[in-house]
């Protein structure tokens, strides 16, 4: 769950002229798109508005596991033993997302599939209820990143056997990334995109100010966005993407315990430590969107060791000991935060 957010529409418009600024809107991933853009002198609206579904489109038609004749559906529902040819883009996102699994040793897993079904946060929907020891051991047996092989030749990828991929912590960042690069190829330079509140952004406004986007306060009242006390943070993008995860409006209670959507693939149990949400800035929404969810997994204290060690821009909002929240960012954060 994402609760990153342009800023309201008054704020990302010219100061100058509202009307330089274009804003289009959409659907996607059961969630919504919308890009604000600078367009030059001829450009086609329409045109734009099109390419952009296309390209989000595009993405679904890969990577969903809600659709059952995607290409990702079809891959985890292949005959063990087999290699799978895989789309470019499909192939892209895999590709690193099985990287990022390696070099966090298992805490982000995109074949963690089997486990985010089993507590009721994937495509199957049923009644959120703990389940017991002997279904989690069964649904770690079909986990694990390292046995997917990938063949970067023919690109293709290798189903061993009831391995179940989920692609649903990068695919939307990789969304929002396809439809930059569809704006820069129109020649648009201007411009910041949203798809279900993670964003990248490029240019400035007319106005010469760089694009803002807030960070909602943990437990702010849904659609609440225009309301400074829901703003947790407001940061200033300039040829950045920020994505940020959180838990407090995807989970479940069961037996007095409350469970997360977060699953850690290493133990097959939600997260149980003091995050509420984490926000990620880098260079492209792929690269910030799993790693939310990885930093989630490892906690404050893994976490933060882990971004410090890699360079990695992050912003743990946790919950303190006296309910209040507590911020911890990492010096890259600090900096690339800066206005």
């Amino acid at each position: 769950m994402i609760f990153t957010f342009a800023m309201s529409a008054a704020s990302v418009a010219s100061a100058a002229s509202t009307n330089d600024v274009r804003r289009f809107e959409g659907e996607t991933m059961g969630t919504a798109w919308s890009v604000n853009a600078v367009l030059p002198e001829g450009v086609d609206g329409r045109a734009i508005e099109r390419g952009i579904q296309s390209e989000v489109d595009r993405v679904v038609a890969q990577m969903s596991t809600y659709e059952p004749e995607s290409d990702l559906s079809r891959f985890n529902r292949a005959p063990a033993g087999t290699w799978q040819t895989l789309p470019p883009e499909f192939f892209t996102v895999l590709r690193y997302a099985l990287s990022l699994a390696k070099e966090s040793n298992g805490a982000y897993d995109p074949t963690v599939g089997p486990l985010v079904n089993l507590w009721g946060f994937g495509p199957d929907k049923h009644p959120h209820e703990a389940p017991d020891a002997a279904a989690i051991a069964a649904a770690r047996s079909r986990v694990g990143w390292s046995k997917i092989e990938l063949d970067e030749a023919n690109r293709r990828a290798f189903q061993p056997g009831g391995i179940y991929v989920d692609l649903s912590s990068v695919a939307k960042g990789f969304g929002v990334d396809q439809v930059a690069r569809f704006l820069d190829r129109s020649g648009i330079r201007d411009y910041l995109v949203e798809v279900g509140g993670e964003l990248r952004a490029h240019g400035r406004k007319p106005d010469g100010s760089p694009w803002h986007v807030g960070i909602e306060r943990p437990g702010a009242a849904a659609g609440a966005v225009d309301n400074p006390d829901e703003v947790q943070r407001v940061v200033s993008l300039t040829g950045k993407a920020i994505a940020t995860s959180g838990d407090y409006r995807h989970f479940f209670a069961s037996g007095g315990k409350f469970f997360s959507h977060h699953i850690d693939p290493r133990t097959g149990y939600p997260v149980a430590h003091r995050v509420a949400s984490v926000s990620i800035i880098a260079d492209d929404c792929m690269h910030a969107d799993p790693l939310g969810t990885t930093m989630t997994v490892l906690g404050p204290e893994e976490g933060m060791a882990y971004a410090k060690r890699h360079g990695i821009a992050v912003l743990f909002i946790v919950y303190g000991e006296d309910g209040r929240f507590e911020e911890r960012m990492s010096p890259a954060f600090r900096e690339m935060s800066k206005p």
